[in-house]
């Protein structure tokens, strides 16, 4: 990378990158401790998970302006490898992970995000949306009316503020207005420390305490591979969100590296798995962020916040950071698609809406999104399998027919079943002007047809072939 390449990724935006990754870096704090309690973990490997990935991924990472930290996603799948085995073996399972996903890095297998449709990747932004509302409705469950006056007024902070400045971004200046508010008045409400215990300690280099044998491999070995196609799903399709809202492109390969380190990193240091995570993502966007500046503070200030402000960030309350996440949820979600689902193909609204509701109803991105690309592929083959021609017979007798429509393995069938070997006249032509072959099952069915006239005794005559369909004949007929 050359200098100035370096200049505009990490100086170019100091301030913005700063003051963005402060705020990204309280945010995390609860959504940490909440996805460690979900793992089955003590509350502090979610947070050291939070710090040693963001700092890695600031560096290795093919997304400037990107968060990456311990995940939701990630979380609900250690679940029964920490029940069963232990903390140490999530250790284990999350330094596999990286591995694997370095070599999946080196690979080049980044590119192989663009075979996720659009529709596909509609539904994951607003089955993520719904999700990240959804986690804060338990706040509100038996909460007084303090409590909604809290969110309101964070929610009117963050949209009405950036109106008379934007010195500071707007989700900041409401956790700290908030947190001073309750600070202040001793009113009684859900904070941070309510959730889990902050430790002041450093994280350090720990080697996970488990056997080195084959037997350990093949305990951890399923989780580590769902943990990378989660990891890697989330992550490039936030990149690919983060792209469309800076108008940038990111480096996918690097990306999927990137990740690589920052697990394999974090599991030597007493942290869980993790990924980018989109509803952090867009707050650092909002927030002013457009370097990596912004990812190394956020990891940085949430170490300091730990050692040296423990005792106040346990006083922030759960109102301020649900309002921010209500903002995030509100902004994830990508509006414009309900308004066009009447102008899109009613397949592509189709796959749209079942990628949500599978996400939502089972909580797993991989799911959702699985099953949305299956869906679009099926869509796709049931397209592209369609094939017709129509027959004309020329002043000289020669009946051509014209084919529109591809022909390969999924089409071998209709296509020869087009030809009225019987009644045809003694010569004739197959136009392929508009078709294609694609495969060697194209190849045997224009052989099928071929031989089918030449039993009758009658001359038949492919033309039209574009270069690449000749190729494919000819090395087919070789």
């Amino acid at each position: 990378m050359n200098l100035h390449a370096l200049k505009q990724e990490w100086l170019s935006n100091i301030r913005g990158d700063s003051l963005a990754g402060i705020t990204v870096a309280l945010a995390l704090v609860p959504e940490a401790i909440a996805f460690s309690i979900i793992a089955g973990v003590n509350p502090m490997v979610g947070l050291y998970a939070s710090i040693c990935i963001a700092i890695v991924i600031a560096f290795a990472g093919g997304r400037p302006g990107m968060i990456s930290a311990a995940t939701g996603s990630m979380a609900l799948i250690m679940i029964v490898l920490v029940r069963d085995y232990g903390l140490e073996y999530l250790l284990a399972a999350t330094i596999l992970t990286g591995i694997l996903q370095l070599v999946l890095g080196w690979m080049n297998v980044g590119r192989f995000i663009t075979f996720v449709p659009y529709p596909v990747v509609l539904g994951f932004v607003n089955a993520l949306a719904i999700l990240i509302f959804l986690a804060q409705l338990p706040f509100f469950v038996g909460a007084s009316w303090m409590m909604y006056a809290m969110v309101a007024g964070t929610l009117a902070i963050i949209y009405l503020l950036p109106r008379f400045t934007k010195a500071i971004p707007s989700s900041l200046a409401a956790i700290v207005v908030m947190t001073a508010i309750v600070i202040g008045t001793g009113v009684q409400l859900l904070t941070v420390g309510d959730i889990g215990t902050i430790t002041r300690s450093l994280p350090l280099f720990h080697v996970p305490v488990v056997p080195i044998s084959v037997e350990t491999l093949l305990i951890i070995l399923p989780y580590s591979v769902t943990l990378v196609i989660v990891g890697l799903l989330e992550s490039l399709l936030t990149a690919s969100i983060v792209d469309e809202m800076t108008d940038t492109k990111s480096d996918r390969d690097r990306e999927v590296r990137g990740q690589g380190y920052a697990n394999t990193i974090t599991g030597f240091f007493g942290g869980m798995a993790g990924c980018a995570m989109i509803g952090q993502s867009v707050i650092n966007i909002k927030s002013g962020a457009t370097g990596r500046l912004s990812s190394l503070v956020a990891g940085l200030f949430l170490l300091f916040l730990i050692i040296a402000l423990g005792d106040v960030l346990a006083q922030i309350p759960m109102a301020a950071l649900v309002g921010v996440m209500i903002m995030v949820a509100l902004s994830t979600f990508d509006w414009k698609s309900l308004q066009d689902l009447p102008k899109v193909p009613v397949s592509d609204a189709a796959i749209m809406v079942i990628t949500i509701a599978i996400v939502v109803f089972t909580h797993d991105l991989a799911k959702g999104v699985i099953a949305g690309v299956v869906l679009a592929a099926l869509v796709f083959g049931w397209r592209i399998s369609a094939i017709h021609a129509t027959g004309t017979v020329r002043n000289d007798g020669v009946k051509i027919y014209t084919v529109k429509g591809q022909v390969f393995f999924g089409t071998m069938e209709a296509f020869i079943d087009l030809f009225d070997y019987a009644n045809d006249p003694e010569r004739v032509e197959i136009d392929l002007t508009h078709s294609h072959i694609w495969d060697q099952s194209a190849v045997t069915a224009i052989a099928k047809v071929v031989d089918k006239y030449q039993q009758r005794g009658k001359s038949v005559y492919v033309t039209g072939l574009n270069p690449e369909s000749q190729e494919t004949l000819n090395k087919g007929f070789s």
